[in-house]
């Protein structure tokens, strides 16, 4: 059996104009990890990242400099699909942005939310799960992967695995926190979930 860890960039900046970007909190997140796993003797045969300068940037401070990026694993455009409904009061805390994506998501998933650019539910999930085949599907035995990544696609990951409804895929979602260790365990004809949204190695969670 071969080990897959999904991890979730540290704490972002979600409230300012480089949203791209980790927080000084979401470095130590980063550091942290690193060192949880140094600690431990945990090692990886294979690492991945999204291509998104957060999950670069989580990879680096944990350690890891010889990492392959890949797009498959980015987040969904959270921009454009806020932007969709038209609204123009700004977003400025949590508690509004998180009532705005839940106004937005179930219409985009429904594929009734649109605007030019936005890549549809169905292409977003395919992507996800394009990258995971190609991960699963590689030969070796005994392989041990780490993937650094975001929320949205570690969602889809779980849903699908579950074998649960597309909008599981979202209520994962909302839950997974900065940093975080969601794992599976995987041959090539199965996979199976092991633990989600683990943060042994935190002493600060933060969602967001």
């Amino acid at each position: 059996m071969s080990t897959l860890v999904l991890i979730r960039h540290a704490q972002a900046r979600p409230f300012e104009k480089d949203s791209d970007r980790l927080s000084a909190v979401g470095e130590q997140q980063s550091i942290a990890l690193g060192q949880f796993w140094k600690t431990r003797g945990i090692r990886f045969d294979e690492v991945y990242s999204g291509t998104l300068r957060r999950h670069t940037h989580t990879a680096e401070l944990a350690g890891f400099t010889d990492f392959v990026t890949r797009p498959e694993f980015n987040e969904y455009d959270a921009t454009r699909i806020l932007g969709a409904l038209q609204q123009d009061e700004p977003i400025l805390d949590n508690r509004k942005l998180q009532r705005r994506f839940e106004e937005a998501m179930p219409r985009w998933i429904a594929g009734t939310l649109h605007m030019a650019g936005l890549e549809t539910w169905q292409a977003f999930r395919e992507r996800i799960q394009c990258g995971l085949r190609g991960i699963i599907e590689k030969d070796g035995p005994s392989r041990r992967v780490a993937v650094f990544t975001s929320a949205g696609p570690i969602g889809v990951a779980v849903q699908t695995v579950l074998g649960a409804p597309d909008r599981m895929a979202i209520e994962l979602n909302w839950r997974i926190r900065n940093c975080s260790l969601t794992e599976f365990v995987f041959t090539r004809s199965r996979v199976s979930l092991d633990s989600f949204n683990a943060t042994p190695h935190l002493e600060e969670v933060t969602f967001r």
